[in-house]
């Protein structure tokens, strides 16, 4: 495993979302490999920072390497990577992550017991590691945070991003070729 990627995320976010794909992601121990990323840049429609700063993405025009944890639709959290120049406002949200480490936690907190669903979607998987506003704004190079890019490139699977209306051309989904824990088929 390499250590954590300052200079990674201090560039553009779409090879920093490529990279984190076979990641090792842990929050207080608890985690696995991410699976499957979405990158976001500012001049992106689809980006919540596309308008400029407000209160709910102010982390997001942070430090690179500190996380942006957003509330969607009222009930999932979500978490993403701040990535570029500071002030700039891109990030890359973490979809899926194979679980790995504390799997028994992450079950209870999804009270679930399939595996292949726990941490298979960008909302489940902040439910599992237990993520959520108090997050946001961390820097992802201190507990409870632990990220740590895998040694080899692994086979990567690309296409659009999902669940967005604006800019959905942009290849900018990434995953885990073979991977059973992506949040929906490529």
């Amino acid at each position: 495993m390499v250590g954590f990627p300052r200079a990674l995320f201090s560039g553009p976010v779409e090879p920093a979302a490529r990279a984190l794909i076979g990641a090792t992601l842990l929050v207080d121990g608890v985690g696995g490999t991410v699976v499957e990323t979405e990158a976001y840049a500012p001049d992106d429609a689809a980006s919540h920072s596309f308008r400029g700063m407000t209160g709910r993405n102010a982390a997001m025009f942070g430090p690179p390497g500190h996380a942006y944890v957003y509330l969607c639709y009222g009930m999932h959290w979500c978490l993403n990577v701040v990535c570029g120049v500071e002030g700039h406002g891109s990030a890359v949200l973490i979809r899926a992550l194979a679980p790995v480490q504390g799997v028994e936690t992450m079950r209870e907190r999804r009270g679930i017991e399939k595996l292949a669903i726990l941490c298979n979607g960008p909302g489940r998987l902040c439910q599992a590691l237990g993520v959520a506003r108090s997050h946001d704004g961390i820097d992802l190079a201190a507990p409870p945070f632990s990220l740590v890019l895998a040694e080899r490139e692994p086979d990567l699977l690309v296409g659009p991003r999902i669940g967005i209306t604006r800019d959905v051309d942009r290849p900018w989904r990434f995953g885990l070729a073979g991977s059973p824990f992506l949040s929906r088929r490529f």
